[in-house]
């Protein structure tokens, strides 16, 4: 079901984020998001003159290539478009972000290493989309690997990551019995050993 109908407005602002999950010859994987912001009308820059409506304001590019264990390989951004002439020269420092594997915690190390003016507002508002995407490029991987870990006696990953799959809920109880810890949970573990 979509949203409500709105009442009469006025476009203003458009952001557009494209961000797509490959999988490489090589047998790695890239996660490469795009970011447009444009306005529907002309207005002033102190760097760049007039901007005319539809004209980009921001347009920016983040490219990670990740491993099967979402261990980021190699990241590279690209401000085509910013207010400000410099706003390009923080795009280099996305770089320092090899080395950091996506996961629990990846936002707050990806901030450490190009929060505040080392960084860049918009390229920084990627990266959690960027990381979600990570995880449903790398679905097969997962599913894989979770499968093993549950096999082996392991909580699945996702386990209380979201609303669906908490750990007292029915997804849980349907994919990973075990684990489940809702209404029945005693039961229906004494009647998997048997």
């Amino acid at each position: 079901m979509p949203l409500s109908k709105p009442g009469g407005r006025e476009l203003l602002h458009r952001r557009e984020i494209t961000i797509n999950g490959y999988r490489r010859t090589d047998g790695r994987f890239d996660i490469e998001a795009h970011l447009v912001d444009t306005k529907s009308y002309s207005f002033p820059s102190e760097d760049r003159g007039e901007i005319p409506a539809g004209e980009p304001l921001h347009e920016m590019w983040v490219r990670l290539r990740v491993d099967e264990d979402l261990v980021i390989e190699e990241s590279e951004a690209v401000t085509e478009y910013g207010p400000f002439a410099i706003c390009p020269d923080a795009a280099p420092n996305f770089s320092r972000l090899a080395g950091l594997r996506i996961g629990r915690g990846f936002l707050r190390a990806a901030m450490e290493r190009v929060g505040g003016v080392a960084g860049c507002t918009h390229l920084r508002e990627l990266l959690q989309q960027i990381g979600t995407t990570a995880f449903q490029t790398l679905y097969a991987v997962r599913v894989r690997k979770d499968a093993a870990r549950t096999a082996g006696g392991q909580a699945p990953r996702m386990l209380n990551t979201c609303y669906a799959y908490a750990s007292d809920g029915p997804v849980v109880r349907r994919r990973w019995p075990q684990f489940h810890t809702g209404p029945g949970a005693r039961a229906e573990a004494a009647a998997g050993e048997d």
